[in-house]
């Protein structure tokens, strides 16, 4: 022994029990390093935001602090669980051997209850008809243990059919029907949710129609760009009046607020000058 250091065992079995160790402690310490930046990050995360509410955005340096933060946060809070549970793979494999690893295991905040407006729905898994121990079936209900498991409904695409019957008077053979349902736009297809739903992915997420177009159609519902912004410069006519009746109210207070927040956007390309060509 030199240096206080053990000496390494001939046998190869051995070698290789001793390499499955090393590789599980390497694991379980890449986690704990991972951990230990996601809270980093995590606390200046926290720091930046009361700053924020204690003085107030002071430009908009502050606020793509924020976002580069939460980016920074993401991606580690990601690694983070990655080599968690490679420590976990790396420490499970240390149980043939004579040493065995705890795994590492993250500290994660208490989770919240989800919120009463939720919908729930039960599924109920059936019971016992026996007993696992003497095999009777005299059993007698305790209770019951409730897990609950956040799922989502993914978006649904339908088309709906308004039927308008016709009906012919057999004294003056004048045919009624009923009138053609309302469309927010004129001789427009598009029902008030998608529509809603496409202003607010342009104005409210800052989604280009372009964006929206690609997402449809791997949905299954083709929708071209120009109709797309056919219906935003419909929809834009047809709020114009409610438009003007709340900007004259903003307009009519005394003092007005306003924020200097950006929202970064592609530059138009400019024309091309006739005659220019490239060499």
């Amino acid at each position: 022994m030199e240096g206080g250091l053990e000496p390494l065992p001939d046998d190869v079995e051995a070698l290789k029990a001793a390499l499955i160790v090393a590789r599980a402690e390497a694991a379980a310490a890449r986690a704990q390093q991972s951990d230990d930046q996601a809270l980093i990050a995590h606390l200046k995360l926290q720091i930046e935001k009361l700053n924020r509410d204690r003085y107030g955005p002071r430009s908009e340096r502050t606020a793509r602090l924020l976002d580069q933060l939460e980016l920074t946060l993401e991606e580690l809070e990601t690694a983070a669980t990655e080599d968690e549970l490679a420590a976990e793979i790396a420490a499970a494999k240390t149980k043939n051997t004579t040493t065995t690893v705890a795994s590492f295991t993250r500290k994660r905040p208490s989770r919240q209850p989800f919120p009463d407006h939720l919908p729930r729905e039960r599924v109920i898994v059936p019971g016992p008809v026996a007993c696992s121990c003497c095999g009777g079936s005299r059993l007698s209900r305790l209770g019951e243990d409730v897990t609950e498991t956040l799922e989502v409904i993914p978006k649904s695409w339908k088309v709906i059919q308004h039927v308008r019957e016709k009906f012919s008077c057999r004294d003056c053979e004048k045919i009624s029907q009923p009138p053609a349902p309302f469309h927010v736009i004129a001789r427009g297809w598009a029902g008030p949710s998608l529509l809603a739903m496409v202003l607010f992915e342009k104005f409210g997420q800052h989604q280009p129609l372009n964006r929206q177009a690609e997402r449809y159609a791997k949905e299954g519902v083709p929708i071209s760009l120009s109709t797309l912004a056919d219906q935003v410069g419909g929809c834009t006519a047809a709020l114009m009046p409610l438009f003007k009746r709340l900007e004259a109210y903003v307009l009519s207070a005394e003092r007005l607020h306003g924020d200097d927040t950006r929202v970064p956007v592609l530059a138009k390309a400019s024309p091309i000058p006739a005659g220019s060509g490239s060499t």
